[in-house]
């Protein structure tokens, strides 16, 4: 299940007699499953293809989103049926995304991994590809907002 909350539109001016309408931010509500990674990442690109020079910030941006979203999904321990929000919008030349889920759970790195360990290297992957990330609750009450700022190259 996929709804698209807002799309907000912004003009811009692209020379003395030309503007053009692009995505300001963008909401969309993804069901709780594994394949809302890829469909997170097929917002970001469409998004991003309204926003001047946003080509520069799909790659760390895709695997950003990507990996918020895997772990809203995998481990947020939440009743059946909750859904995960995303809210992606540019502020000050940043790429700011935001992943909303209900659990109150904070998200922490862990800090050892081994070779042959599967997970569990997300946030880092996270850490290193953002300029900066956090976590806070929800305003709206339950459950918690992960939230990064990438740069239109990356990490800091």
């Amino acid at each position: 299940m996929v709804r698209v909350i807002s799309s907000g539109r912004l003009r811009v001016d692209n020379g003395p007699h030309m503007q053009a309408a692009v995505a300001a931010s963008f909401e969309v509500i993804l069901a709780r499953h594994r394949r809302s990674s890829g469909v997170a990442r097929r917002y970001l690109r469409d998004f991003l293809g309204q926003v001047p020079d946003g080509a520069g910030f799909l790659d760390s941006g895709a695997l950003v989103i990507g990996e918020l979203v895997a772990n809203a999904v995998v481990h947020a321990r939440v009743s059946p049926g909750r859904e995960i929000a995303v809210r992606l919008e540019m502020v000050h030349g940043h790429l700011r995304i935001e992943v909303h889920d209900a659990s109150n759970e904070r998200p922490g790195i862990r800090r050892s991994t081994g070779l042959d360990d599967v997970s569990g290297r997300g946030l880092r992957l996270v850490e290193e590809l953002s300029s900066e990330w956090g976590w806070g609750p929800r305003p709206e009450g339950i459950g918690k907002i992960v939230w990064a700022l990438v740069g239109p190259e990356g990490g800091a």
